[in-house]
């Protein structure tokens, strides 16, 4: 029934009115196409992981540890029968991080992004009306990761690019990805930055920190290295998506101002100010705390944020837009940016 529902756009009652009416919007929202998972499991060493089943259900290693692969990862009426649920009306997808194959050669590397892209079109083109498609770049290899681009844009008509906060422990702001930038930023997308890989090592293998702790703190570093290195003074009109809230930089963006004053490092690139080029990122509001979600738009701009669901990780909030709606004073104007107007503008929709 529900995927009946969904064929006909959406279940009536539940998305588009939600929460205080009106779209919504989320920009981040992960997948796993199905050729991606079968390319795994017929060649899981040239792959460098591997599908597992047990008890008649499949997992997938997500860096050392076998996570579920649900129904709305791969099948795409099991994700719309979802946001019906939640009340998402579109979502941006994107592959999940434990897909990303940057640390595989060029060769499987290139093989997994198409596989991943096509994926993600043929996805998107069931429910155009849904579904946005973000591109997956071979990153290991820049030249590659140009073409891929291209042909995603050409034949897919992508308009945004996920990309790792890092690549294989180099900052994206390392000059070798920038022709990589340049280009999407030429082609009028946008990126979203969601880390996979943590720049900083000691103390992340307890407690699941490496999520908790070092996927914001490598949002932070990202950020730090494309303000200080002076990649944003280069690319004035890149835009780019930082997912989890922005991990600490709106709430320590004082930090790095009062540093940017006082010493001297932060200036040998001759970069502008960070408050200036904070003003270029924007950010979902995937806090998992209302008053830390207020804090974020009283920084950035309620037009500067976006809904983020992370679905279906379990990192994710139970009730997505209902996390919106808690925070604190927001405005009948911030809801509807947060909800819906800073996602089409990315996105270039009216």
């Amino acid at each position: 029934m529900a995927a009946e529902r969904s064929r006909a756009g959406r279940a009536p009652g539940r998305a588009g009115g939600r929460r205080g009416g009106g779209r919504s919007y989320d920009l981040h929202n992960h997948v796993i196409p199905p050729g991606v998972v079968d390319a795994i499991s017929r060649d899981p060493a040239s792959f460098g992981t591997r599908i597992e089943v047990r008890g008649g259900r499949r997992y997938f290693d997500a860096h050392g540890s076998m996570t579920e692969l649900l129904p709305e990862f791969i099948d795409v009426e099991a994700k719309i029968a979802w946001m019906d649920r939640a009340g998402i009306d579109v979502a941006a997808i994107s592959v999940g991080p434990p897909i990303y194959f940057y640390w595989l050669g060029a060769a499987v590397g290139i093989e997994a992004a198409r596989l991943a892209n096509e994926g993600i079109a043929q996805m998107v083109a069931r429910f155009p009306q849904r579904l946005r498609g973000m591109a997956h770049l071979p990153m290991q290899d820049p030249d590659a990761a140009l073409a891929e681009l291209e042909r995603a844009v050409r034949e897919y008509g992508f308009r945004a690019v996920e990309l790792g906060t890092s690549i294989e422990g180099v900052p994206l702001a390392d000059k070798r990805f920038r022709k990589v930038l340049r280009a999407i930023e030429q082609l009028d997308c946008f990126v979203f930055a969601h880390p996979y890989q943590c720049l900083a090592q000691g103390g992340m293998d307890a407690y699941y920190l490496r999520n908790f702790v070092g996927f914001p703190l490598d949002t932070t570093l990202m950020v730090a290295h494309l303000m200080f290195s002076g990649a944003l003074d280069e690319l004035k009109k890149l835009k780019i998506l930082c997912a989890h809230g922005g991990g600490y930089v709106p709430y320590q963006l004082g930090r790095f101002a009062h540093g940017y004053r006082v010493r001297g490092e932060p200036k040998v690139n001759g970069a502008s100010p960070p408050r200036r080029l904070f003003k270029r990122f924007y950010f979902d509001a995937l806090t998992h705390d209302p008053q830390a979600a207020r804090h974020l738009i009283n920084m950035a701009g309620a037009d500067r944020v976006a809904v983020g669901t992370d679905h279906p990780f379990d990192m994710g909030p139970a009730d997505p837009l209902g996390a919106v709606g808690a925070i604190p004073r927001l405005t009948p104007a911030e809801r509807k940016w947060v909800f819906s107007g800073t996602a089409k503008r990315l996105l270039r929709e009216r």
